[in-house]
């Protein structure tokens, strides 16, 4: 990278099932391309590159379930760090804006708080996964569970719920207060997005908080030039 090179963005979105985020990530990649011109990638996690597909794939299925928490947190991490050294820390510093649909607050909400697992294990796993990485801005889509499981259950149209999605009522409330848990401890770094609401109002919050945060990526209605005309 170049030293006159702009600083990579990295940005999260965070929420329960059913919450739409791959819908406003795709919506704000848009939006931040218009307005910054710069390179903008959209991934996911699990997965984003083959390898951690494939473990997302192995995990949506259910496979390490029967393993305990632990076992689940470790094929998670395994996926991260295939997707952090061949996909986002390589973005990053091209200069580009990653969006991506959950990161390790994931884990310290489905296996940590929802999961049973300890904070201080969740906490060794992000040093060793992460290195030190860390999201510039993370974007929580907040919902009741019960409506962000029947949002999930129409867009699987028949399909058998998926590993976590199947869970009981109770894990997704634990879900639920563990990202706003998240939330509050780390105000600095976290946003939350209220997402019991239509895509369009969902994404006009979240191009407010975005200008907000950062003009220069995403002015204000009425700033800046029209990218879009």
């Amino acid at each position: 990278m170049s030293s006159d090179a702009p600083r990579g963005v990295f940005i999260t979105f965070e929420g329960g099932e059913g919450a739409g985020k791959s819908t406003q990530i795709a919506r704000l990649a848009e939006a931040l391309r218009l307005a910054s011109g710069r390179e903008v990638v959209a991934t996911r996690e699990p997965g984003g590159t083959k390898r951690a597909e494939e473990l997302r794939a192995a995990l949506l299925r259910g496979v390490a379930k029967p393993y305990g928490p632990f076992a689940e947190a470790l094929m998670f991490a395994a996926a991260r760090i295939d997707h952090i050294e061949n996909l986002i820390s390589p973005a990053l510093a091209r200069g580009a804006i990653v969006l991506c649909d959950r990161f390790s607050d994931s884990t310290r909400a489905y296996q940590g708080a929802a999961g049973g697992l300890e904070p201080g294990l969740i906490a060794s796993l992000e040093r060793v996964t992460l290195e030190g990485l860390r999201p510039d801005l993370t974007l929580i889509l907040d919902l009741p569970p019960e409506a962000g499981l029947a949002r999930a259950q129409r867009r699987g149209e028949g399909e058998p719920a998926d590993r976590f999605e199947a869970e009981s009522m109770r894990f997704h409330e634990r879900l639920r207060a563990a990202f706003r848990a998240i939330a509050e401890a780390e105000p600095d770094r976290c946003r939350v997005i209220d997402a019991d609401l239509g895509p369009d109002s969902v994404e006009a919050r979240i191009r407010e908080t975005v200008s907000a945060w950062r003009p220069d990526l995403l002015p204000r209605t009425g700033e800046g030039h029209d990218h879009a005309a």
